[in-house]
């Protein structure tokens, strides 16, 4: 399941222009400290950070976009007109282990650079939601968009939103506490109940916003309508890392059993980030996919249908451990047919031993050698042909494959 799913989004970027970009999982510690924040739950919480042997800090990345956007700045790629990336591999963070939830978890990311045009931040979502009808759970998650302005928006908001959470005080737990005064916007996005239903009547940031951001903002909802692209206004959602701006958007999933890990998808605009690092002043924007979340969607929707493993060729000898003329025939078999999926038994035992395991594989064709004149193809479901030469069975393959 994982193979399939990862060959329809490669397949489906590919379609949209986007390039593969390998990063590699141990960055210097200052690079996520200057890009996700001081303040936020990743790097107070939950990085693995160590000291290496000259006694420098370095971590296992807990998130893809400082990671490419480092590569993109070192490696001059600015000047490059491929400035749309993909990227697939594990991410690691130290949390509780819980149902979707991991310490080493995958994702599928990628990354824009260089387009400010709302019509880029439209295309990520129209991406995203071709992938999800590829793979048919276009039904089980629902979309949820915001903006979250400039920076200087969201300054004018934290001095309301501070000024209302001191007046409700009383109500805040410890950890809404602590980040009053450090980063108070991370307190909308709190799981606790009681912080929730408080922040019901916190001021909106959508309010504060300047007029390029409105128009854009509404300019990205009025277009997803007209391609008929669902999507609901999350007016509290900021997502956890400080490098955002302007757009931002989750796909979460439906079922309610996954709680607070429902997010299967995140992602949005972070113009700043860039020059933020060391480079030049350059737009960007980018998503990640929690490839273990998306597998269980998937998981979900198939859990009332089998999935067999299904071979193509099962070959089958009654040669001896000195004879490797069956071997040699696979070998041949497998120059014509490379794209197949190919199995020949090694066991030990009786040819109708063979045929009983060739069937618990769920084989489509069967060969059995038993000398170089003496080749049988036969189907479980049809007929034997006996005795045929090398150059028929390929033959025969080839008619039978291309009307499959």
């Amino acid at each position: 399941m994982w193979n399939k799913t990862e060959k329809i989004l490669k397949k489906i970027f590919k379609n949209y222009g986007y390039v593969e970009i390998r990063l590699p999982i141990i960055e210097k510690t200052k690079l996520f400290y200057k890009s996700i924040g001081n303040v936020t739950d990743i790097v107070e919480k939950e990085m693995y950070t160590f000291l290496d042997k000259n006694k420098k800090n370095i971590t296992l990345r807990p998130e893809g976009t400082a990671s490419c956007s480092r590569a993109f700045i070192e490696n001059n790629l600015s000047k490059d007109i491929k400035q749309r990336f993909w990227y697939f591999g594990p991410m690691f963070r130290y949390e509780r282990p819980q149902n979707g939830r991991y310490r080493q978890f995958y994702q599928f990311g990628c990354e824009v650079y260089g387009l400010n045009t709302p019509e880029i931040d439209i295309e990520l979502i129209i991406l995203l939601n071709r992938c999800w009808k590829k793979l048919k759970i276009e039904n089980y998650i629902f979309l949820e968009i915001n903006s979250i302005g400039t920076i200087e928006s969201r300054e004018n908001y934290k001095i309301d939103l501070i000024k209302f959470f001191i007046l409700n005080k009383k109500k805040l737990d410890n950890n809404s506490k602590k980040r009053l005064y450090t980063n108070p916007l991370r307190i909308l996005d709190s799981k606790n109940k009681k912080i929730q239903n408080l922040i019901k009547k916190a001021p909106i940031l959508l309010n504060y916003l300047d007029k390029n951001s409105k128009k854009n903002f509404n300019y990205i909802c009025k277009f997803l309508k007209k391609l008929k692209i669902s999507y609901k206004i999350n007016t509290k959602l900021i997502r956890g890392l400080d490098y955002y701006n302007d757009t931002v958007f989750e796909w979460k999933i439906k079922n309610k059993k996954f709680l607070s890990q429902n997010t299967v998808c995140a992602g949005g605009r972070y113009d700043k980030l860039i020059n933020t690092l060391g480079g030049s002043s350059i737009p960007a924007l980018g998503f990640a996919i929690g490839m273990e979340r998306l597998i269980s969607i998937i998981n979900e929707k198939k859990k009332n249908k089998k999935i067999i493993l299904s071979v193509d060729i099962y070959i089958i000898s009654n040669f001896n451990k000195k004879n490797i003329d069956h071997i040699k025939i696979s070998e041949k078999i497998r120059n014509f047919f490379n794209k197949l999926y190919i199995v020949q038994d090694f066991n030990i035992g009786s040819i109708k031993k063979k045929l009983i395991r060739a069937k618990k594989f769920n084989s489509k064709i069967i060969i059995i050698i038993n000398n170089k004149k003496n080749i049988q193809i036969k189907h479980f479901n049809s007929f034997s042909i006996y005795k045929i030469s090398f150059n028929k069975i390929i033959n025969y393959l080839k008619i039978y494959f291309k009307k499959k």
